[in-house]
């Protein structure tokens, strides 16, 4: 209701993930460089932590937009799935929807066939999976499996879990400690830093077309950067009410 009044081409702190909004600060260049990078060289799984809240989603949707055209990706939404359906929806996004009788051999059979044919391309096939922290430990470990495709020595699927830090504490269980092994590269988003929450609402307002002076007050941005404790996704919300 106010974009008129301040002259915006649209709401400048929704909540809803956008990599149109994706603020640029050293964790978060470091954490968008460490995907590209494990998913590039083909490192096999590459974790990526944060509270909630910090822009894991708006990370991922960033990544994607920017990936070459070699670069085949399935994106797993929903952790509350059994490794079956995590499986054929992969198929599904990949453009191989398999049939309803297909048993776990042959889709299997079917993903390895595939797999060999992007690396003779030289493309590469990634599986994205968010709030890896609520995956259950027998579809981690089934995870874990499925990493062992390889075609001389080379991983065939590139695996990113990204997930709250209690993802972190859930990889020391010792039934989970063959596939913590794995983890070739993590990184971690942090709240912002108190001196950061200005250029991050800046970012917000430039990014829908404002050129003005000064919305927010001193005083009021260290109000904001103090009751969000930098979480991004709090921020919005304080800076839109």
């Amino acid at each position: 209701m106010y974009e008129d009044y301040f002259g915006l081409r649209e709401p400048p702190f929704n909540v809803t993930p956008d990599p149109r909004f994706f603020f640029t600060n050293a964790c978060y260049n470091e954490a968008f460089a460490t995907l590209r990078y494990g998913i590039a060289a083909r490192k096999g799984f590459i974790v990526v932590t944060g509270e909630p809240g910090t822009g894991k989603t708006t990370l991922l949707k960033r990544l994607l937009g920017n990936f070459d055209h070699n670069v085949h990706t399935a994106w797993i939404f929903d952790p509350h799935l059994t490794f079956n359906e995590i499986f054929r929806l992969t198929l599904s996004d990949l453009g191989l929807p398999p049939s309803p009788t297909s048993d776990r051999l042959t889709m299997i059979g079917q993903f390895y066939d595939y797999l060999i044919e992007q690396l003779r391309d030289d493309h590469i096939v990634a599986l994205l999976l968010d709030e890896a922290q609520d995956l259950r430990d027998d579809v981690l470990e089934e995870l874990r499996l499925l990493s062992n495709l390889e075609s001389a020595g080379v991983k065939l699927l590139q695996i990113v879990l990204l997930g709250q830090p209690e993802f972190e504490s859930k990889l020391e269980k010792p039934s989970l400690r063959q596939l913590k092994q794995r983890i070739v590269l993590r990184s971690r988003l942090v709240p912002l830093e108190s001196h950061e929450t200005s250029s991050y609402i800046d970012s917000r307002l430039a990014a829908v077309g404002y050129s003005g002076k000064a919305i927010f007050a001193t005083t009021a941005i260290e109000r904001i950067s103090y009751y969000s404790k930098g979480i991004p996704r709090l921020i919005n919300v304080i800076c839109d009410n």
